[in-house]
């Protein structure tokens, strides 16, 4: 994998750059549609590469490891022939989806015992299992095996906790050393800094992670309820350490806003559930604002759903026809909203690439976040 930064911005911490992996190249900064199980909910792969021009998407190990299962996942060759998708995949660790398992899971030094939500079977997690996993899946980012901890979170709890990742992560190292990709292509693994909201925490986690040099870098524990306004220093903080020369990961957000805020502080890379969740139940995220498709107002407004945005699916369908699909729960209605929000969302980044390349992010930022979060 390489990662060559093009343009940065005279008055943010704001770059473009461009992401080299053998299925593709993927221009930053990047939102990464969210397939947990090995399909972006209510999206077709075709839609998502000609609609929605996703560049990237995610699979989840925790997920993938449970069903279809490692001996199917290896006899397709991997994720992308099983699925259909030949651009580039990230996996997470399955380490966020084992935090959520609350009392199904105990976690120790040497890894996670748990069980499955599917038929309460147990399973083990380790570091090195886990790596083992991805490169079966093989996705062309995997991520290390981490613990995410909960918001808020004790001072020792978030102390005790960042010291076995960083154990973990060099187990990780080492077993991805010791191993080869299964598929002919290459895999990059990349760290996790954590630390919860302190300080220190995240600053002794993040020269840890700079130092084990690897080709990319992320920041977990964030958006886990904490304050945005605790997120964005938290991750100024750790942008201020990692290398500038790698990609730097935000997991799991989130809002435009989120979005917009972080890549000025130097974020490449965003993820999250939030555009296909909420469009599942009718929240649509437009160049106008926020809309609440199932309200009265849409019922008879015949007007595209965003005829600025683009795209098929925003400017050839009618709010009123959308609500119509939502209230009467039409599976088409889901189908649509998700690829018009993931739509969105590839916008929204795009045009803060643009703005970038052209030196007038910041004034487009600031005027943008303001419409975007608006409710109509």
């Amino acid at each position: 994998m390489k990662f060559k930064l093009t343009s940065t911005d005279s008055h943010s911490q704001a770059r473009a750059g461009i992401i080299s992996t053998d299925h593709g190249e993927i221009p930053t900064p990047i939102f990464m549609p969210v397939g947990t199980a090995g399909s972006v909910k209510a999206v077709h792969q075709r839609e998502l590469k000609d609609d929605i021009e996703a560049k990237i998407i995610l699979g989840n190990t925790y997920h993938l490891f449970l069903r279809p299962g490692l001996e199917t996942l290896e006899k397709a060759g991997g994720l992308h022939q099983f699925m259909g998708w030949d651009g580039p995949i990230l996996t997470d660790s399955g380490g966020y989806q084992v935090y959520s398992l609350g009392e199904n899971r105990k976690i120790k030094e040497e890894g996670v015992v748990f069980k499955s939500h599917i038929d309460g079977s147990k399973h083990s997690f380790t570091p090195e299992n886990v790596m083992d996993i991805q490169r079966t899946i093989g996705a062309d980012i995997i991520m290390a095996f981490d613990e995410c901890t909960p918001y808020p979170c004790e001072y020792e709890y978030a102390k005790k906790s960042m010291g076995i990742t960083h154990r973990w992560l060099q187990r990780c190292v080492d077993r991805v050393n010791a191993t080869q990709p299964k598929y002919g292509y290459h895999q990059s693994l990349f760290p996790i800094v954590q630390g919860s909201t302190y300080k220190d925490l995240r600053l002794q986690s993040s020269e840890f992670i700079a130092a084990q040099d690897q080709q990319g870098n992320a920041i977990g524990g964030l958006s886990v309820g904490e304050p945005h306004e605790m997120m964005y220093e938290m991750t100024e903080l750790v942008c201020g350490i990692l290398p500038k020369d790698k990609p730097r990961y935000l997991m799991g957000v989130g809002t435009p806003e989120n979005i917009l805020e972080c890549i000025a502080l130097g974020i490449d890379m965003f993820d999250c559930v939030m555009p296909t969740r909420n469009a599942r139940n009718g929240m649509l995220f437009t160049t106008q604002g926020i809309v609440n498709i199932r309200n009265e107002k849409w019922k008879n407004d015949l007007n595209p759903i965003d005829s600025e945005l683009g795209g098929y699916v925003s400017t050839s369908h009618s709010k009123a026809y959308l609500r119509h699909l939502i209230i009467a729960k039409e599976i088409l209605g889901a189908q649509i909203a998700s690829i018009h929000n993931l739509t969105f969302y590839l916008w929204l980044v795009n045009q803060a690439r643009q703005k970038i390349q052209e030196g007038t992010f910041v004034e487009w930022k600031n005027k943008t976040v303001k419409i975007v979060s608006q409710r109509l």
